[in-house]
């Protein structure tokens, strides 16, 4: 019986994120028809986009290298009984950190890459523990936190890198070779996409959370502190300090998605005009990925596969980008609303009984 019943709730995590984004297509349709536009064609547009050419299957990507990480950020907090609304934050550090380090040192290549996603790590690390302090230590909740380090972030450092980095072009200097993970091998591959090694480093990090969660005593520990703070108490477990080193992790995540922006895509850092969007992505990702490294994985699939072929949508079938958006932000809303999809399904299980 206990087996049955986990079975069915595993189908139930497969099945509630595939009726999501089916009924999100479905409405985006409809809304493409009500516009005067055609969904047939658009969207025939948009699966040609992402699979017939070398090029946009190299920009899917690399678009999805950061959502993996942002996503795997959200949703280990998530595992461990957190909200970490503060990805973008811990992103743009993490991005500027390992430019930084990119920027200012002189060492060979296989020390100097490394350095410089530790670095963003350990920046990512630092905006996590702020708020994972105030929430152990103060009972302060850490989306309030988090929420407004987004911001912290942002300003602090476009500031840094108007006093010390700035260069012409509103940006920092390129990183040094030694720093990229820029890959000309993979980029003729996809006819000169932007496609670099960091995709490899976003399996990695897969692997890393499924490991430490579901692998490790600290995982358990971890786990264990995001079901049942008391019991977990009383069973011995140093709760205060387990949410702090979760949100530690959680930040490290998403400081290595923005070491993927800067050693990776860019080579630079801009002075931001606003959020990239990659962190508030993330939340989306994990939430139809079921915050497990698998989902999350081709959840950033999909999300990265929406936004390049959009672009050949709009080009080959005349239909705004912004429609994707539409559709996305439908997936999330059925997401969000599983419960009345999971409604519906027991309903029609009880029926055919």
């Amino acid at each position: 019986m206990k087996e049955a019943s986990v079975f069915k709730q595993r189908i139930m995590s497969i099945a509630v994120p595939l009726i999501a984004v089916l009924l999100g297509v479905i409405i985006g349709a409809i809304i493409m028809l009500i516009s005067g536009y055609d969904p047939i064609k658009g969207y025939t547009a948009l699966i040609r986009g992402i699979f017939s050419e070398s090029y946009y299957i190299g920009e899917t990507i690399r678009a999805m290298t950061p959502l993996i990480l942002a996503g795997l950020a959200v949703a280990f907090a998530y595992r461990t009984g957190l909200l970490n609304i503060g990805v973008e934050g811990q992103l743009i550090v993490g991005w500027l950190a390992a430019v930084y380090v990119g920027i200012a040192l002189d060492l060979p290549a296989v020390i100097h890459l490394p350095l410089a996603i530790i670095a963003g790590a350990l920046a990512g690390a630092l905006w996590g523990f702020i708020p994972g302090f105030l929430k152990a230590k103060f009972k302060v909740h850490e989306v309030i936190v988090t929420i407004m380090m987004n911001y912290i972030a942002l300003f602090t450092a476009n500031s840094i890198i108007r006093a010390f980095l700035l260069v012409p072009g509103e940006r920092t200097e390129s990183i040094s070779e030694t720093a990229s993970l820029a890959s000309p091998v993979l980029q003729a591959m996809t006819d000169y996409s932007r496609l670099h090694y960091g995709f490899i480093v976003s399996v990695l990090a897969c692997f890393i959370m499924w490991f430490v969660l579901w692998r490790t005593t600290k995982g358990y520990e971890l786990r264990a502190v995001g079901f049942n703070e008391h019991a977990s108490h009383y069973a011995g477990m140093n709760v205060n300090r387990n949410i702090v080193y979760s949100m530690l992790i959680s930040g490290s995540f998403a400081g290595v998605a923005g070491a993927m922006e800067g050693l990776g895509t860019y080579g630079y850092m801009s002075i931001l005009a606003g959020f990239s969007g990659v962190g508030f992505d993330g939340i989306a990702v994990a939430l139809l990925g079921s915050n497990t490294a698998i989902g999350v994985f081709l959840a950033s699939f999909l999300f990265g596969g929406l936004k390049i072929g959009s672009l050949n949508m709009q080009s080959k079938a005349g239909v705004p980008t912004e429609l994707i958006d539409i559709v996305i932000a439908l997936i999330i809303f059925f997401v969000a609303s599983s419960y009345i999809i999971r409604w519906v399904i027991n309903r029609i299980n009880k029926e055919e009984i």
